[in-house]
Parts: structure tokens; C-alpha cells; sequence
């Protein structure tokens, strides 16, 4: 089952384009396949798709053997108006946050909190994510695989992230919503709490 194509076929689909159309960065961590980061402009949207996280369903990470075909599979995806830019260390942001599975046991899944412990790239203020529903859909593998769901990314200051930590997801996108606060805009300041 290749599952890296099949994603990469799903995600491009999504957005209309061709792989030779497509910017893309690769990350590689020890003992890891590579996560491939593709930078897909979409007018004044940018998005940045991870492809290659899912390659392994993610599981009990105290299980003595882990099940190869069985179990929940993830990506992520980042859109941001305008670009970060391509030496701004978000590549290997989304590349460190789409391997916390396979690295740390974690199983991505919708609200989740995410601390990178640093800036999400070069000079920005958001050292934490928030994961959320995106619209790419599911992307189906042929059974008993479970389809691979990507989640949008959604960065988040220390404030906010303390603020989700107390009050939950729910209430931090509420605040924004009422302050009019652009999620994508990657200039933006932190939701007044």
C-alpha cells in the first residue's frame, strides 16, 4: 500500500493543482521516513500540506507491538496569507509536528494543543498550535486501512495557549471570532484575554 502518493494524489486534487506546480520542502528526522511539506499558493493564501505523516497509523504508544494497517492516520495543513517564506524554519515546524506521532506517541486529533517550545518560524510570535477540522477531505486507502484525515493548523501564542489550557478550544476561537481576528494572517496580534 503506498500511502505517501495516494496522500499527495488526495491533497493536490483538493486544491486543483499539478505536482510540478507545487513548491516543496522535505524533512527527515533519525530513524524516520521523510515528511514532505508542500507550499500550494492559492491567491493570497498559502498552504502548507504535510505529506508523509500518515505513512504510519498512529497508535497506543504503550503497546508492545504496534499495527501496521490498522488505526488512525494524519496530516496536517497550515494556511497562512502570504508566505512565511522558505528559509523561515516553518518547514520544519510542520515536519517536527507531523512526526510527534511516530516520535512521541501522540495521536492527532481535533483541539489538540501542540507546544513546539519555540517561535513556528523565524520571528513569529506563535511557539504553540492549535489543531482544528480542515476542509481537505479524508483521503481513502484501500482497506482495512482507516482513511487519512488531515487537520488545519492554526498557530497560537503562549497566551493563547495557556488560555486554551484553562477555558479549552472552543472558548479561544470564540475570542477570536468576537475580536475579528485573521487566524491566517501571520502578522496578527494575540486574541485580548
Amino acid at each position: 500500500m503506498e500511502v505517501v502518493s495516494t496522500v499527495r494524489t488526495g491533497v493536490l486534487d483538493h486544491f486543483g493543482v499539478r505536482a510540478s506546480g507545487v513548491d516543496s520542502a522535505s524533512v527527515t528526522f533519525l530513524g524516520l521516513e521523510p515528511i514532505e511539506i508542500l507550499r500550494i499558493v492559492d491567491g493570497e493564501l498559502v498552504h502548507y500540506a504535510t505529506v508523509g505523516g500518515s505513512r504510519h497509523p498512529m497508535g497506543d504508544p504503550t503497546a508492545l507491538l504496534a499495527d501496521p494497517v490498522q488505526g488512525p492516520r494524519a496530516e496536517l495543513v497550515l494556511t497562512l496569507r502570504g508566505s512565511a517564506g522558505a528559509s523561515s524554519g516553518l518547514a520544519k515546524a510542520l515536519g517536527v509536528l507531523a512526526a510527534a506521532p511516530a516520535v512521541e506517541g501522540v495521536v492527532l486529533q481535533a483541539d489538540a494543543l501542540m507546544d513546539l517550545g519555540e517561535p513556528m518560524w523565524h520571528g513569529a510570535p506563535f511557539s504553540a498550535v492549535l489543531l482544528g477540522d480542515s476542509e481537505i477531505p479524508e483521503v481513502v486507502l484501500p482497506a482495512p486501512a482507516e482513511p487519512v484525515r488531515y487537520f488545519a493548523v492554526t498557530p497560537v501564542t503562549a497566551t493563547e495557549a495557556a488560555w486554551v489550557r484553562v477555558r479549552g478550544a472552543q472558548a479561544l476561537r470564540d475570542a477570536w471570532a468576537e475580536a475579528g481576528i485573521d487566524v491566517r494572517d501571520p502578522e496578527r496580534g494575540a486574541a485580548s484575554l
